[in-house]
């Protein structure tokens, strides 16, 4: 089961970023395609089983967010994955506003891939 689920999570991860590289281009060259329907329902979805994916690993692995310092490191990186995220496809007023918050989202979702492979919240150390 634990390899089913892993490779769930890594599958929604890799959708999961390629619709936000996506909607990070749209937003900086051609907002009107972000109003799809497809656009604001389909990386929820992804999205929504990438977190249970993740929240099922954890429990079949029995390491947690603040007591694995590793995993925490990874929540507090993914909230700010998802606020600079938000600024970079909805809330950023000038296409060099969105333009920084979509290089800050994805050095945060960089961090968030290396301390996963490393286990460590300081992985260049």
């Amino acid at each position: 089961m634990y390899l089913a689920i892993k490779h769930i999570h890594l599958t929604c991860i890799v959708l999961s970023l390629s619709l936000f590289l996506l909607r990070g281009y749209w937003a900086l060259f051609s907002p009107s395609h972000l109003q799809r329907k497809w656009v604001k329902v389909v990386p929820h979805c992804i999205d929504t089983l990438l977190l249970i994916s993740a929240i099922t690993l954890a429990a079949l692995l029995q390491q947690y967010p603040f007591i694995d310092h590793w995993l925490t490191a990874k929540v507090v990186a993914l909230l700010a994955y998802i606020g600079f995220g938000t600024f970079a496809i909805k809330r950023g007023k000038t296409r060099s506003s969105k333009a920084l918050f979509l290089v800050l989202a994805l050095l945060c979702f960089g961090y968030i891939v290396v301390v996963a492979i490393n286990h460590n919240p300081l992985p260049w150390t």
